[in-house]
């Protein structure tokens, strides 16, 4: 049987999650749901495309809604809501407000008797894992997270959503400084803004105050206001020449120690020093979201048919749960 998967959003996120759909075995789209007029929306898939309002329809034909809207306005508001309907996944990537959106999902959730996975990416997401796996193997050590250099979509989305702005791209960049001494093992004491910078291409109206959106920009609480931020306004024939594409990538570093305990002869063990790093280099940020999401929503299905319900995040979930394969042959193959 499979897993009947249903698209809210069709921006770049929403195509991504349909190229991953369309690549799973075990998996059919449904439908892909917009706020846009859907004869003005052209899927790659072929996939019927409804009015989101269609949704409240939809609810026996539909075993995991994705949702892919931003985590600035849209996932705060819609995946509550939808967790009154649907098993959900999405991608809210505002750190300093998960455990208020948890919250919030769970309560839906738990009274649907539905599940919903937040926070799926990469980061948060696949990055959040090997942090908590770090720790976890080696109490006490120091983890760091550097992204990019590459495009947030989040961040480029916050940016759209300021009165006067056309089409904007972020990108975050590692300072090289901080990600070699990181590297070294030398567990540098870093600020936020001592790691990355963020460098921010903008296309506005004709006449638009910019001064006015630069400091809406670089002031914007939980995005910016942490971090030295350039903002370059450029037209929209330079944003389509040089920033069509969104490529990201970052890596998780951590250090910790082993040893250095007492011996029975009175000695002191060594102190071994590891430094554990997991990278990732991408393409196209949204196509590997979306290929997270997609994963994460096998496994919201998987736990819903064992009678499972509430939020959950990536902590929450079986790697087993994620694959198409079975026990045996994860077994056989991947331990």
């Amino acid at each position: 049987m499979s897993i009947r998967i249903g698209i809210l959003g069709y921006g770049n996120l929403g195509r991504g999650v349909e190229k991953a759909v369309i690549a799973a075995s075990d998996m059919e789209i449904v439908g892909v749901f917009s706020r846009r007029d859907p004869s003005t929306v052209k899927v790659d898939s072929g996939a019927a495309v409804y009015h989101v309002d269609e949704l409240e329809n939809m609810t026996d034909k539909i075993d995991v809604l994705v949702i892919c809207g931003g985590s600035a306005t849209d996932l705060p508001e819609m995946t509550p809501k939808y967790a009154g309907k649907f098993n959900v996944i999405d991608s809210f990537d505002t750190h300093a407000r998960i455990p208020e959106h948890f919250a919030n999902v769970d309560a839906a959730a738990k009274a649907a008797g539905k599940i919903g996975i937040i926070s799926c990416g990469w980061d948060p997401g696949m990055f959040s894992l090997n942090r908590l796996y770090a720790h976890s193997v080696l109490p006490g050590g120091k983890d760091y997270t550097f992204w990019g250099k590459g495009v947030s979509q989040g961040h480029s989305d916050a940016i759209r959503r300021i009165e006067g702005v056309v089409d904007a791209r972020q990108y975050t960049i590692p300072v090289p400084e901080a990600l070699d001494a990181v590297r070294s093992g030398k567990n540098p004491e870093l600020t936020t803004r001592d790691k990355h910078t963020r460098e921010c291409f903008v296309v506005v109206e004709p006449d638009a105050d910019k001064e006015r959106i630069e400091k809406e920009i670089v002031t914007m609480p939980n995005y910016f206001s942490d971090y030295n931020t350039t903002v370059h306004f450029i037209s929209a024939e330079e944003m389509k020449a040089n920033h069509s594409g969104l490529p990201h990538g970052g890596s998780v570093i951590y250090t910790g120690t082993t040893g250095g305990n007492g011996n029975a002869d009175g000695t002191t063990s060594k102190v071994n020093t590891h430094v554990i790093e997991y990278s990732l280099k991408l393409d196209s940020n949204p196509e590997f979201t979306g290929s997270v999401l997609v994963a994460y929503a096998r496994a919201a299905f998987r736990m819903n048919q064992n009678g499972d319900s509430g939020a959950k995040t990536v902590f929450d979930v079986a790697p087993a749960l994620l694959s198409p394969m079975n026990g045996d042959d994860i077994r056989a193959h991947m331990l």
